[in-house]
């Protein structure tokens, strides 16, 4: 069986799946679905109106969940966020950077960004964006994100079916090709990770230590507060004396940071 032929057959299942996966958090894509589903609607093998209905119904309950454990939770569910994540600190940064520019706009948009559609809802609910607000503009996303590929696998449904009717006639081999370029990008991703990581903690302080040079009056260092704004809404105690640069900001800002000292930073 093809892959056209299974997505005739499940399709609406298999847009379910995807979209649950990828909403979840898994690194499931589910744009080649949308496209697939899309582009059959254009054969008149499926229906559009169910397509959005099983995309609706995929997209709204993660998101409703990561909404709810943000409000409740704050920058816990964050931190695990960051544990499962292959590009944890930029997938949050750029999360909350939109927030901070596009406001509640930003939930409209962040589906397009794989990471960032995880991440965005949890924020949601760390900045106190109200339910009915959340839900309205989740549903108004979903709409748009789902619409705009399903739309292009209908504008280039020959094309698409093509594509898939020539991959087919490579059978398993093209599922080992695919295969293996998803696992060398999610080794690699890893790698980079724990090296990044190992760096890390080659340069960091023990909490302790710089307790007690705080509490003997060690004035040999400063302490930089890289946290963003909606970090620091969302908790703002933070150690005494530390200056506030958000990390984006330091190289605009770095006329401000004191000379001669050594440097702490911290973003949690």
């Amino acid at each position: 069986m093809n892959a056209v032929e299974s997505l005739v057959q499940y399709g609406y299942l298999l847009l379910f799946g995807f979209v649950l996966a990828e909403q979840a958090g898994l690194p499931v894509p589910a744009v080649p679905v949308l496209l697939g589903v899309g582009a059959l609607t254009g054969a008149g093998r499926m229906s559009m109106t169910l397509a959005f209905a099983a995309a609706l119904a995929a997209s709204l309950p993660p998101d409703v969940v990561w909404y709810e454990l943000g409000r409740r939770r704050g920058g816990r569910v964050l931190r695990v966020l960051c544990r499962i994540s292959l590009e944890p600190d930029s997938c949050v940064r750029r999360t909350e950077n939109l927030f901070m520019r596009r406001g509640r706009g930003a939930l409209l948009v962040a589906k397009f960004f794989p990471g960032l559609s995880t991440v965005a809802p949890p924020l949601a609910g760390m900045v106190g964006i109200a339910r009915w607000q959340f839900l309205l503009l989740d549903i108004a996303a979903a709409i748009l994100w789902a619409g705009t590929w399903m739309t292009l696998g209908y504008v280039f449904s020959d094309a698409l079916e093509l594509v898939a009717s020539r991959a087919g006639r490579l059978g398993n081999s093209l599922v080992v090709v695919v295969g293996a370029a998803l696992a060398g990008y999610v080794g690699l991703k890893f790698v980079q990770r724990q090296r990044f990581l190992r760096s890390l903690r080659i340069a960091r302080i023990a909490p302790e230590e710089l307790k007690r040079r705080l509490d003997i009056g060690d004035e040999t260092f400063a302490i930089v507060d890289t946290r963003s704004a909606l970090d620091v809404n969302a908790e703002p105690h933070a150690i005494p004396g530390a200056l506030w640069i958000p990390a984006e900001d330091i190289s605009r800002r770095q006329d401000e940071l004191p000379r001669g000292r050594e440097l702490i930073l911290y973003c949690s």
